[in-house]
């Protein structure tokens, strides 16, 4: 079976630095090590990220882990296709379903397990990683229909969404008082008690729905043009 391997689309903040890092790394790896371990090392650090987030409800230190699990989660997420590339050993089509099913559930993990803490609600959590199913379908119906395998949004990808989480986690164990922020707020009729990983999800939330929205009317834009009605 052949494939035409749709072509990446990278134009994060961090992508010019980020690529030569990861093909230092990929140069760098023993011959045992590969692509297939690598996607598991990535699973394995969302498994720990999430649990990070799940046992800071005893302490907050443990933000400490969820932020180890992000930078595992990059090391096996972002490697595995460079080392591939590096090696000339692509398998565009394994490649390409093992790598969007994995990250799926990686994400999953990440989202669920925040949203299982005390820190964030469930239900923001689950939005949010709904709006990302939304923009991983259309990155793939992109890659199907254009050509274009689109990684990053308004010069922001998933290693600047992990470093942006970091930050936040290093803040909430630094700074005491951002621990204690609570706000009685009435969301469509409905009374709420919102703190700092609240506010936080829902400015993702926001982000993600603007993205997804521009996203979606600039595509359905350029398809009309490419496939204009016909005229009778």
């Amino acid at each position: 079976m052949e494939t035409k391997q749709a072509q990446r689309i990278q134009t994060s903040v961090l992508n010019a630095a980020e690529r030569k890092l990861l093909i230092w790394l990929a140069e760098r790896q023993p011959r045992w090590m590969t692509s297939d371990i690598l996607t598991f090392i990535g699973t394995f650090g969302a498994a720990v990220t999430g649990l990070g987030f799940m046992l800071s409800d005893l302490d907050i230190r443990w933000l400490w882990l969820s932020s180890l699990g992000l930078l595992i989660n990059w090391y096996g997420d972002s490697l595995d296709g460079t080392l591939a590339r590096v090696r000339g050993s692509q398998r565009p089509l394994y490649g390409y379903y093992l790598d969007h099913t994995v990250d799926c559930i990686n994400e999953s993990l990440m989202f669920v397990g925040a949203g299982l803490s005390q820190l964030v609600r469930l239900d923001f959590t689950l939005f949010a990683y709904i709006i990302y199913l939304f923009l991983t379908i259309n990155v793939s119906i992109n890659a199907h229909l254009k050509g274009e395998f689109k990684l990053t949004y308004a010069k922001m990808g998933p290693t600047e969404f992990r470093l942006l989480m970091v930050i936040v986690n290093t803040l909430m164990i630094c700074i005491p008082a951002l621990q204690a922020i609570s706000c009685n707020v009435c969301l469509l009729g409905r009374p709420l008690v919102l703190h700092t990983f609240d506010f936080l999800a829902l400015g993702i939330i926001f982000i993600l729905g603007l993205m997804y929205i521009s996203t979606i009317v600039s595509d359905a834009r350029q398809y009309a043009k490419v496939d204009p009605p016909e005229k009778h």
